[in-house]
């Protein structure tokens, strides 16, 4: 019986190729190796994000690889049963549906499609599908859009291994000789001949913190008229200064007050003890004077508090992100951070070094008492602060201008004036020369205005940052360095994600962008309605949901809603959303500053329907093992009988034979 069932298998079962594949060491090392990957996988994702996981493991070419081989090892092992017989039945089943269910997943991967698309209401139909994989578009002289990959997770270009993108249509040659994880923007406007907005260049300068900062104001647009230093606002704007007036008092804030939950955080400085920033959180501000006394012997120095015509001293170092008692006061300190260098980077607090160059620190004291300093409070929940008699200068609230604030004007014949607001010496104006220094009042801040531009347009130069730089990663875009070489004539330029640049070449400029890639789709979207829910007693959104209307160039359409967990197909019929060729549209993202605009994530997926069945045939298979009696020999095991009997234990049966009878 055994000699009749190899007989009857085909021959090339028997090569040592498809023993190899129908091996079961093989199965146990590609199992092995794909569960380790999906662990790794999963760490990837949970310590950086899906992209690189993908990059990694599952979009990576050996994973389909893999996928393949454990196919391959499946089908010729459910071959090497042949003759097939009833209790393989459960056996096959089984390997069938790993199969279909290994196939569907390569057809998904390949052909499938998955992307974002943001819609605008009241914009025409798009078909532009963003795809989270980096791409270089170059519009060329041609008038042809070319795609490049430019995905730089891994062995990423550099200016001696550049990434060769080819030559373009005027025989330009192109080619990507850098990438940056983080790029930071710096406007850089050119003067043009006529029109465009007008711009300045200003310095601003501390001795005190040994700080210097330059910038370039654009007239228009406003996102490039303002400069923030945090608790400083700059802004440049047409026209001239209106004079100064001179702040009301607030009789309000000297009104008898009952005693309330006081909180209030305070900046300190050791070099500036008069410039300390409060900032009311709760009740009113405490009233208190903080002075941080210059470190000593390698510490990070005390804090002199006075409250109530009470003093206290606090050590730094002892007490840092720890609540420490104020004597028999009602009151508690808590320092929430110290920078031995303090130093303003993008409008937040830093620290330059770990040498005591320019202490300052954040404490917060809260307790029960008398405010200072009355407190308005506004429908969302949020603070402001009056007129402090005795404490400290306030803070900005959220969204509101700081109180330190430079208003810089220029007239139709170019020249300068400007408003000052000064928390230290109260509201001025007066007119500005060029490369004149001007006091803010703001501790020993001097500004210079250096260049002027009376027609200029708008750039951007980019820049890496520098490793150390925090966060820069995670609040600046990524880019890449863009070369083009035109007849010897190279041309270099940085391009951040999401820009799009115009390059002097000749005789016709070429256009150049960087981001996403963009995939077109057969079908347009359009947003006509986007609501947003609202829980019940406030502005908290409990859900939000998108009105779609779908075109395709045939003429036909059709109208549709999704929101979370509700997605909406296209095309309706019943066999394409059974087999996976439709488009699954599903609520991804909104805006809350504009509710005229939606994200919307769109996925389809031809293998779909082959992982659902195959799905079903792995549980149907191992249920038939497990539970079916007439499948369940396979799984006891089948007496292994050997393909040829060695001759002596045949002679030695047929002896035995007569004895038994």
């Amino acid at each position: 019986m055994a000699n009749s069932t190899t007989a009857a298998r085909p021959a090339w079962l028997k090569h040592p190729v498809a023993q190899f594949f129908a091996s079961l060491k093989l199965a146990v090392v590609l199992l092995a190796v794909l569960i380790v990957a999906a662990i790794a996988g999963t760490i990837y994702e949970s310590s950086f994000d899906a992209k690189v996981a993908r990059a990694y493991v599952y979009g990576a070419p050996w994973f389909n690889i893999w996928l393949t081989l454990l196919a391959a090892n499946l089908a010729v092992s459910a071959l090497s049963r042949w003759p097939w017989r009833k209790h393989h039945i459960a056996f096959l089943v089984t390997h069938l549906g790993i199969i279909t269910l290994l196939t569907g997943s390569l057809i998904g991967r390949i052909f499938g499609t998955e992307g974002s698309i943001t819609l605008f209401k009241g914009d025409p139909p798009t078909n532009r599908l963003l795809v989270d994989e980096r791409q270089l578009r170059v519009h060329d002289s041609d008038g042809i859009i070319k795609g490049y990959p430019a995905d730089f997770l891994h062995h990423p270009p550099s200016t001696s291994r550049p990434r060769d993108l080819g030559r373009l249509a005027d025989g330009t040659k192109i080619s990507i000789i850098d990438y940056a994880p983080a790029l930071e923007a710096k406007l850089n406007p050119r003067p043009v001949g006529a029109g465009g907005a007008p711009a300045i260049h200003f310095t601003i300068t501390t001795a005190m913190m040994n700080q210097h900062l330059d910038s370039w104001l654009l007239a228009e647009p406003p996102e490039h008229s303002k400069f923030s230093m945090g608790l400083a606002n700059i802004e440049f704007k047409r026209g001239v200064a209106n004079p100064a007036e001179a702040p009301t008092p607030d009789t309000a804030a000297n009104k008898q007050k009952a005693a309330t939950d006081l909180e209030e955080s305070i900046f300190s400085f050791s070099k500036a003890p008069e410039e300390q920033i409060g900032r009311v959180i709760k009740g009113g501000s405490t009233g208190a004077k903080v002075r941080l006394e210059p470190p000593e012997n390698g510490g990070k120095g005390r804090l002199a508090i006075s409250l109530g015509g009470n003093h206290f001293t606090v050590d730094v170092a002892e007490n840092l992100n720890r609540e420490a008692k104020l004597g028999d006061s009602p009151f508690v300190a808590r320092i929430d951070n110290y920078w031995p260098d303090f130093r303003i980077e993008e409008g937040k607090p830093g620290s330059l070094s770990d040498q005591p160059n320019n202490p300052a620190v954040l404490v917060t004291i809260r307790g029960k008492g008398m405010p200072a300093t009355a407190a308005a409070t506004n429908t969302h929940g949020a603070e402001k602060e009056l007129t402090t008699n005795g404490g400290p200068p306030t803070m900005p609230a959220p969204g509101e201008n700081a109180p330190n604030n430079l208003t810089l004007f220029i007239a139709d014949d170019g020249g300068i004036s400007y408003q000052l607001a000064s928390r230290k010496n109260g509201q001025s104006a007066g007119k500005l020369e060029l490369n004149k220094p001007l006091t803010t009042g703001w501790a020993d801040w001097q500004l210079v205005v250096d260049k002027i531009l009376p027609h200029a347009e708008h750039w951007m130069d980019f820049n890496p940052v520098k490793g150390d730089a925090p966060g820069a990663a995670k609040e600046m875009p990524d880019g890449i360095r863009v070369q083009l070489d035109q007849n010897g004539r190279k041309i270099e330029q940085w391009l951040a994600a999401g820009w799009q640049i115009t390059v002097p070449t000749q005789p016709n400029e070429i256009m150049l962008a960087y981001g996403f890639r963009q995939v077109p789709l057969p079908i347009g979207l359009e947003l006509t309605d986007f609501e947003v829910k609202r829980n019940e007693g406030s502005d908290s959104p409990a859900g939000f949901k998108s009105t779609l209307r779908i075109s395709t160039p045939e003429g036909e359409s059709a109208v549709g809603s999704c929101w979370m967990n509700h997605p909406f197909s296209f095309p309706r019929d019943w066999w394409r959303a059974w087999t996976g060729l439709t488009y699954k549209m599903s609520q991804a993202s909104w805006n809350p500053d504009n509710l005229s605009q939606s994200t919307v994530q769109i996925l389809r997926d031809p293998g779909w329907s082959l992982k659902w069945v195959g799905s079903l045939l792995v549980v149907a298979g191992v249920f038939m093992m497990f539970y079916l009696k007439p499948y369940r020999r396979q799984t006891v095991g089948e007496p292994i009988r050997p393909s040829a009997t060695p001759e002596p234990k045949r002679e030695r049966s047929k002896s035995l034979q007569p004895a038994s009878r």
